[in-house]
C-alpha cells in the first residue's frame, strides 16, 4: 500500500471528504514585480536616468536617511495590493499634443543593480514576487481579521469566484478528485502546501490560520487552466482579470457597510489604488507586468519609474513593512527594519526579465496585419513609437481630452494626465483603457477613430485591429 505524500495528508487531516466528492467546483487566486539597492536608495532608478542626467534633464534622488513621520491611515483601512501596477492597457494617447509632466519630480526608485540580466538576481525576483509578502500580515491579519474569514467561510468553490488561482504545480496528482472542495478546511490545506497563488498562510498544528498576506503575484499572476478554470501552471506577468479585489477585502469582518459598498463595486480585473489615500473610486483595470524592460514608467499616470511603484504599492497598499515617501502625495512613511527597499532591485530584474506573450497559433493573419501596421504607422506611431513603445520614455504626457477618455483618475495623481501605453500581448488583457471602458480592440480602434478623427475605413479599422493583435 503506498503511503499518502505530505501534502495528501495535509489535506486529508484538515478536511473530510467522505467519499470522493464531484469536481464541480475549486478553489483559486492570483499573482505579480520591481527594483532597489542593498543600502539606501541614491540617484537615479535605471541606467536611462544616468543618460538624462547627461542631457540635463531632471533626475530626481531619494534621500538615504529615512527618518519620517509614518502617516496613519485610521479610518480608511488599506486597501489590496496593485502590486507592481505596471504599464497600462493599450493605446491611451494617440495624439500630437503632447506636454511634459507638471509638479515637482517624484522620487527616484532605486539605482539598478550591476548585472540586471545575472539568473541569480532573476530567480530571487521570482520568490519575492511570488512569496514575499513585505511583512504585510500586519494589515491582512491583524487589521482586516481576513485569516479568520478564510479559515471559516472560504471554501474552494467562493475562492474560485472571486477570481482566486491555484498553483496546480503544488499539488500531488489526482489529490483534487479526493477531497471535498466545499469545505474551508480544503482551503486551509491549499494554503498550508501554498497553492494559492499570491497568498502566504502560517497555518499551526490545529490547522488555524494564524497569520495571512499577500504578495505581488496575486493581482498580477494568474494560470493557464490547464487542470480547469482557475487551476493551472502559472503565468507570471499576466493580470488576472478573474480577481475581485475589491470583494476580497470587502468580506472584511471590520470594514463599515459604506466601506463595503464601494470595494463591492470595483468588479472583477479592478483596483483603485488611491482610494485609501484620498477616498475617492475611480477604479483600474489590473494591468500587465510583463513586457516592461524598454518602460521607464510602469504606470497609466506615470508617477515615477517602475521601482517607486513597486515600493509605493508594497507599502501603502499591501500594508509592507517598508519606507516610502513622496512630498507630492503627502506620504511619509518609515519602518525599522525596512523589509521592502532591499528587495527591489531583485524584484525589478524579475519583472524586466517577463516578456510579453506572444499571439496563439493561427490567431493573426500576417497579410492584413502587415496592412494594419502601414495603418498604425500613419495614424498611431507619433506616440506609440517604434511600432507598439510610448513617447513616455521621452517624458511626454496627454490629457485626457486629446484622447477622449475619462479623465477622473489622472486628476487624482501628481501628473493630471496620462501616458501613451507600450503596447504588447494586447490579445491577452481585455478590457482596455485605464478603466477598461473598452471591451474589445475593435472598440479601441472605433473609439481612436472618432475621438481623433482619423478618417479610418472599416477596413483599414479591421487592418489595424489585426496588426494590434500582433504586438
Amino acid at each position: 500500500m503506498m503511503r499518502a505524500s505530505r501534502c495528501e495528508r495535509n489535506i486529508s487531516a484538515i478536511t473530510d471528504p467522505g467519499g470522493p466528492p464531484a469536481l464541480s467546483a475549486v478553489p483559486s487566486v492570483s499573482d505579480r514585480t520591481d527594483t532597489a539597492l542593498d543600502g539606501c536608495y541614491t540617484r537615479g532608478s535605471a541606467a536611462r536616468d544616468a543618460a538624462a542626467c547627461k542631457e540635463g534633464k531632471s533626475v530626481i534622488s531619494y534621500p538615504c536617511t529615512l527618518a519620517r513621520r509614518h502617516r496613519s491611515s485610521t479610518g480608511r483601512v488599506a486597501t489590496l495590493a496593485v502590486v507592481m501596477f505596471t504599464a497600462a492597457t493599450v493605446v491611451t494617447g494617440c495624439g500630437s499634443t503632447s506636454r511634459e509632466p507638471a509638479g515637482a519630480e517624484p522620487p527616484a526608485a532605486a539605482a539598478p543593480a550591476p548585472n540586471e540580466t545575472s539568473p541569480t538576481l532573476i530567480a530571487e525576483g521570482r520568490t519575492i514576487f511570488r512569496t514575499d509578502t513585505f511583512g504585510d500580515e500586519q494589515l491582512w491579519t491583524d487589521t482586516l481579521r481576513l485569516n479568520e474569514v478564510v479559515e471559516k467561510s472560504v471554501d474552494p468553490a467562493t475562492a474560485l469566484k472571486v477570481g482566486l488561482k491555484v498553483d496546480a504545480d503544488a499539488l500531488p496528482q489526482g489529490i483534487l478528485d479526493r477531497v471535498d472542495l466545499k469545505s474551508p478546511g480544503t482551503t486551509v490545506a491549499l494554503l498550508k502546501m501554498n497553492a494559492v497563488v499570491g497568498l502566504q498562510a502560517t497555518v499551526d498544528a490545529n490547522n488555524h490560520i494564524t497569520r495571512l498576506g499577500v504578495t505581488c503575484a496575486l493581482c498580477h499572476s494568474t494560470v493557464d487552466n490547464s487542470i480547469m478554470p482557475g487551476i493551472g501552471h502559472r503565468e507570471d506577468g499576466w493580470p488576472n482579470r478573474d480577481l475581485n479585489v475589491g470583494a476580497i477585502i470587502a468580506l472584511s469582518p471590520v470594514l463599515s457597510s459604506d466601506k463595503k459598498a464601494i470595494y463591492a463595486s470595483w468588479g472583477p480585473g479592478k483596483y483603485d489604488p488611491r482610494y485609501n489615500q484620498d477616498g475617492k473610486s475611480t477604479p483600474l483595470v489590473l494591468p500587465p507586468a510583463y513586457g516592461l524592460a524598454q518602460v521607464t514608467n510602469e504606470t497609466y499616470t506615470a508617477e515615477g519609474p517602475i521601482s517607486y511603484w513597486n515600493a509605493y504599492v508594497a507599502v501603502t497598499q499591501m500594508g509592507g513593512q517598508g519606507s516610502f515617501s513622496d512630498a507630492r502625495l503627502g506620504i511619509d512613511i518609515t519602518h525599522s527594519p525596512d523589509l521592502v527597499t532591499s528587495k527591489l532591485a531583485a524584484l525589478r530584474a524579475y519583472q524586466h526579465s517577463l516578456a510579453a506573450p506572444a499571439p496563439p497559433s493561427g490567431s493573426v493573419d500576417a497579410a492584413v496585419a502587415a496592412r494594419g501596421r502601414a495603418v498604425f504607422d500613419r495614424t498611431c506611431a507619433s506616440c506609440h513609437v517604434g511600432g507598439g513603445g510610448t513617447d513616455n520614455n521621452r517624458g511626454l504626457l496627454h490629457t485626457a481630452a486629446e484622447t477622449g477618455v475619462d479623465g477622473a483618475y489622472a486628476a487624482r495623481t501628481p501628473t493630471k494626465a496620462y501616458r501613451t501605453t507600450p503596447l504588447r500581448g494586447l490579445w491577452q488583457h481585455a478590457p482596455y483603457f485605464h478603466d477598461g471602458s473598452a471591451a474589445t480592440l475593435g472598440d479601441v480602434v472605433s473609439h481612436y477613430n472618432r475621438a481623433r478623427a482619423l478618417g479610418l475605413t472599416a477596413e483599414q479599422q479591421r487592418e489595424l485591429v489585426e496588426y494590434l493583435k500582433s504586438l
